[in-house]
């Protein structure tokens, strides 16, 4: 428990056996529930997350066939929901995230000041030296572009996974109408605008080190901007529809 409330920590894996025991032995005791969502690994994921249980204990999914870091995440929201979570935190599997940073994104969900909590890499002291150039600039572009799409104008970082959402938040969304690669976190901003959630920002350390970014640059230039054309407009016709059924009839 954290300040009262239950608290799951979703692990999205795939093909991380080299990384994955240091992201699980490093969530932090006062989480209730870690869920490793092994993507189809093929490779020893599942037995690397198994022998690094924190307290508590881990619970292991696996998906026989790869739906992406989206519909991983996907999985462990839902996961998370049955197992009487308050708030559902994503951290990734490749120990890229500080566990000391998830109180602050815990407490603004707790505190019910936000809904949706999302870290931001951009504003923390430092950045500069952490994260290599070419990531800044492109989470900075993704950025702008999901400011325009999401319907958050104030997004600063649409690219951290690092996330705390309350179940509450995600019940108020249809899980299925979301897009489960690459591009999820930006979707998953529309779907959350359209549900009218509230958004907080906190600055997270950068990690960079042994991972291999899983994303290439023909993803990040094309298929991303894609998603998020695709994501504005469903937004706009979901945010259409609500405002018809609320609209006040003539008499």
């Amino acid at each position: 428990m954290y300040r009262g409330k239950k608290i799951a920590v979703v692990i999205p894996a795939y093909n991380e056996e080299k990384l994955i025991r240091r992201a699980v032995e490093r969530v932090p005791g006062f989480v209730d529930h870690v869920i490793v969502v092994d993507d189809a690994s093929t490779d020893g994921t599942a037995g690397e997350c198994l022998g690094g249980e924190p307290q508590g204990g881990a619970t292991i999914v696996r998906h026989e066939e790869n739906l992406g870091v989206g519909g991983a995440i996907i999985t462990g929201y839902r996961k998370g929901i049955a197992q009487g979570a308050d708030i559902i935190a994503v951290m990734a599997g490749d120990a890229q995230m500080d566990p000391d940073d998830l109180p602050g994104l815990l407490d603004p969900v707790v505190d019910g000041e936000a809904d949706y909590s999302k870290g931001d890499r951009l504003s923390y002291p430092g950045v500069f030296e952490a994260m290599p150039l070419v990531r800044f600039v492109g989470n900075h572009a993704l950025s702008l572009l999901t400011r325009l799409t999401s319907g958050y104008r104030g997004i600063r970082d649409s690219q951290c996974g690092y996330t705390a959402v309350s179940s509450r938040a995600l019940n108020l969304i249809d899980m299925a109408e979301l897009y489960g690669r690459y591009g999820f976190p930006n979707d998953l901003l529309a779907h959350l605008h359209t549900a009218r959630a509230r958004l907080a920002q906190v600055p997270v350390r950068p990690i960079y080190g042994d991972e291999v970014s899983g994303i290439s640059w023909h993803t990040a230039l094309f298929k991303v901007p894609g998603v998020l054309i695709r994501s504005y407009f469903l937004r706009r016709r979901r945010e259409s529809r609500a405002h018809r059924l609320i609209e006040p009839r003539g008499v």
